[in-house]
């Protein structure tokens, strides 16, 4: 049986658990619940402090789980990770009162703030930085104002929290998060269904199914707006001039695409959600 686990509370959490039932494995009803059997898959559920779940699956307690990728570095754990989850992105970057850093190296000898201490830590020693690294729990772009560091190295997204604390961000992107998959080891067994399934609900969530008509004098210039994945299915119609056509077009661009094969002379033009993939 995989042992899996998923991040309990959090950004995370909520993302996770949704994936996981749209890849067909029963998830928890009630937010207390710890563990969850799910013996038609072959597989059991552990709710776990997402900080907490890279040790648990580096140390072989658990087989596989959802956490982020700063988690996972951070925790110097043995895990790897497998695949990439396409949610939770997040930037880690270097802020320091306004005017004072301009570049990395200025941090030599001053004290940084972090909620990651053994990431930031890191990438200060590969960059031949001296630094005290100065572990909060929390609140880190209040660490300056507060006097207990000199600069902080935290999550930024618009940047517009660290410039109410009179920071700025400098120097280069210490990484670039998001969720990812994680194992102890590649041999799991059941680790291979996963990842087909989880790819399957990215693929369900970064496409749509779009099946349309067109003259038949028209398709390879149809084909060129919508390629597919491999190559567009093509079907006979009733009017032997026109052709039925179904593909793949990535959601984001599904409007722009529709403009495009009308303006070409497609017409019936439907755009359909795919639930599942194998690809």
């Amino acid at each position: 049986m995989l042992r899996i686990a998923v991040p309990n509370k959090g950004t995370l959490s909520e993302t996770a658990v949704q994936m996981l039932q749209e890849a067909g494995y029963a998830t928890r009803r009630d937010p207390k619940e710890l563990i969850v059997a799910d013996p038609r898959n072959d597989v059991e559920f552990f709710y776990l402090r997402p900080r907490d779940i890279a040790t648990y699956v580096g140390s072989g307690a658990l087989d596989v789980g959802v956490t982020g990728r700063d988690l996972l570095l951070d925790s110097h754990s043995a895990a790897v990770e497998v695949d990439e989850l396409d949610f939770g992105a997040s930037t880690f970057r270097f802020a320091g009162p306004i005017g004072r850093f301009t570049e990395l190296e200025q941090l030599t000898g001053v004290r940084v703030a972090t909620s990651y201490a053994a990431l930031v830590g890191d990438f200060l020693e590969r960059s031949g930085v001296a630094a005290e690294v100065v572990h909060l729990d929390g609140a880190v772009e209040s660490a300056v104002r507060l006097g207990v560091a000199d600069a902080v190295a935290d999550v930024v997204e618009t940047g517009s929290t660290l410039k109410k604390q009179g920071l700025e961000i400098f120097g280069p992107v210490i990484l670039e998060s998001q969720a990812v998959l994680i194992a102890g080891s590649a041999d799991a067994g059941g680790l291979d269904t996963l990842r087909r399934r989880l790819r399957g609900v990215m693929v369900a969530h970064q496409y749509v199914l779009m099946d349309y008509d067109l003259p038949a004098s028209m398709l390879d210039a149809a084909s060129r707006i919508t390629p597919g994945l491999e190559s567009p299915t093509v079907s006979p119609t009733r009017d032997s001039e026109w052709v039925a056509v179904r593909v793949m077009v990535p959601r984001a661009d599904t409007n722009q695409v529709m403009d495009a094969l009308y303006e070409l002379g497609a017409r019936a033009i439907l755009v359909s959600a795919i639930h599942a993939a194998r690809i």
